[in-house]
């Protein structure tokens, strides 16, 4: 019977400069073997990082929504982002990205997020970037800017999903895209290697003609949609218009940018 240390070797996709996982478990798996991690959650934790550190907002990732985070916020000198539907004129700022877009500067947030902030803690020592269909090209020119995403620098690129009532994963079409985007432009900047799961998720975007319509018309879109929420998605699927990578410093993500 092989160890528990070959067992993590094929779990980490030792062997590839560019790996796929879901979810916090995937991530911790993977963190381990690589140097960077790059958290994709499309609708709509990451997508709200890049439209909060565009404006020059800092932004720190929390894992929970309840009393503490408000502690925590205060303890940053930093506002605290509601729920979708919790947001009022006095504090405007939530996990919506049309509401982020619409709210006023702030210097410092608090994003309460259990998948994507989940994700990024759990990427250890390596360096956690954020990434998004918005975004995407723009990390994948920044990962291989600074080298990642090759045998001695991988990369690990984690789709967060969604969870069903009973807390499992509940892979998300939309995040499966986001994270394919960001793979498939790594591919065509150097190779690699991909792993299989990266390959795969790469060609699933590359072989789906109408991504934006795609995650509009996905359960997570749906309920987007129907709850009133219809921008947050349009914000989602805008393909490539953000020069922002924010990249996790000291606790927050602050604005790089791919150079191209």
């Amino acid at each position: 019977m092989a160890g528990l240390s070959a067992m993590d070797d094929w779990f980490r996709q030792t062997g590839s400069g560019a790996r796929f996982d879901w979810g916090p478990v995937g991530a911790e798996r993977l963190a381990a073997d690589v140097a960077c991690l790059v958290v994709v959650d499309v609708l709509s934790f990451t997508t709200s990082v890049t439209v909060a550190v565009e404006s020059g907002t800092r932004v720190f990732p929390y894992a929970w929504r309840d009393a503490s985070a408000s502690e925590f916020a205060e303890a940053r000198g930093a506002r605290l982002a509601v729920g979708r539907r919790m947001a009022t004129a006095a504090s405007p700022w939530s996990l919506s990205p049309a509401a982020l877009r619409d709210a006023p500067y702030v210097p410092r947030l608090v994003l309460p997020s259990p998948n994507g902030s989940s994700i990024a803690a759990a990427a250890g020592e390596s360096v956690v970037v954020a990434g998004c269909l918005r975004n995407a090209s723009a990390v994948a020119r920044w990962l291989a800017q600074e080298g990642y995403g090759t045998l001695d620098r991988p990369v690990a690129v984690i789709a967060s999903g969604e969870r069903w009532p009973d807390g499992s994963l509940r892979p998300a079409l939309e995040d499966l895209l986001g994270a394919g985007a960001v793979l498939a432009a790594l591919r065509k900047r150097h190779g690699g290697p991909l792993s299989p799961e990266a390959a795969a998720a790469a060609d699933c975007l590359e072989a789906t003609p109408d991504v934006m319509g795609a995650v509009a018309a996905g359960a997570s879109g749906r309920e987007l949609r129907d709850g009133g929420f219809a921008r947050d998605v349009d914000i989602a699927t805008e393909p490539d218009v953000c020069e922002a990578v924010p990249l996790l410093l000291d606790g927050a993500f602050t604005a790089a940018h791919g150079t191209r």
